[in-house]
């Protein structure tokens, strides 16, 4: 097959403008640059071209109260409103005694209805089989919609990051308790910063973002952390915690391991559970 000289330069041409195109855009909007002042205590440049980009994650959807949203793509789901596979019970000691504690393990008791885990009276603790340490947790709950009992006595459960260090869950709608064991309170340590619960039998949300202790040679050298949100409001930013959960006690850190398990806990009350997802963290990921 023949190809004029005229064609040849007709391509010739064409990718001329074209790569004239693509270095003017380059020149325009340039992706970075080498050239740009260190920032202090990093190795990178102000605007470095050469820094990794972060990673694609694929947002997920806001539940409504008709139906659970759905989780970012690189979420682990504990329960999507189908089984329970991802939990075991745990009949055990919860929060300061959990650590180093005995409990039995066993397959999960709670039932499954409509889309829900729900809390079943007598029934052990649910507890995940996947330990975590720093992570984003989603939770879902709700209390009961029928009103039997007032302050600890109105829809109590708990949300247990690690089996040890409790975010309450309660029933706070227009119920009197103390404030430190109110709906998204660190238990025993701090009240949320609002109460911003909705009426009983509504869905609730907890979005938590929790940072593990860290011991070295059996002494702590880092205390965990907690953000909180209740149903988009914040109610602890990067707090501090004071060591795991204890009743009617003041508390304080023992050494435990860099992951545990997420522990649901039973108090008696029919708290409905549902999309519960969770994201392992790597905090230090955008200073490398």
């Amino acid at each position: 097959m023949k190809i004029s000289v005229s064609k040849i330069s007709l391509v010739c041409a064409a990718g001329a403008i074209a790569l004239s195109a693509w270095a003017q855009s380059a020149k325009q909007y340039p992706t970075g640059y080498s050239d740009t002042p260190l920032i202090p205590g990093q190795k990178y440049r102000v605007h470095d071209d050469s820094r990794p980009r972060p990673r694609v994650v694929t947002p997920g959807e806001f539940s409504t109260e008709a139906a659970p949203g759905k989780p970012p793509s690189d979420a682990i789901v504990l329960f999507d409103g189908s089984d329970l596979s991802e939990w075991q019970s745990w009949k055990g000691p919860l929060g300061f005694d959990f650590i180093g504690g005995k409990g039995e393990i066993g397959p999960p008791q709670w039932k499954v209805e409509d889309g829900a885990m729900v809390v079943v009276k007598g029934a052990p603790s649910l507890m995940s089989k996947r330990k975590f340490g720093d992570v984003q947790l989603h939770v879902e709950w709700a209390s009961p919609q029928e009103v039997v009992a007032a302050s600890q006595g109105r829809g109590n459960s708990g949300v247990l990051l690690m089996g040890a260090y409790e975010i309450q869950v309660l029933d706070s709608y227009d119920n009197k308790t103390y404030a430190d064991g109110q709906a998204a309170a660190i238990y025993g340590q701090y009240p949320p910063l609002v109460n911003a619960s909705r009426p009983p039998g509504h869905w609730q949300v907890y979005d938590i973002v929790f940072e593990a202790p860290r011991f070295q040679y059996g002494k702590l050298i880092k205390p965990a952390y907690a953000t909180v949100f209740h149903n988009g409001v914040l109610m602890h930013h990067r707090r501090e915690i004071l060591g795991p959960m204890r009743h009617k006690l003041a508390t304080e850190y023992e050494p435990q391991p860099a992951e545990g398990p997420l522990v649901l806990q039973m108090h008696t009350n029919p708290v409905r559970y549902r999309n519960i997802w969770v994201r392992p963290l790597d905090l230090t990921e955008n200073e490398r």
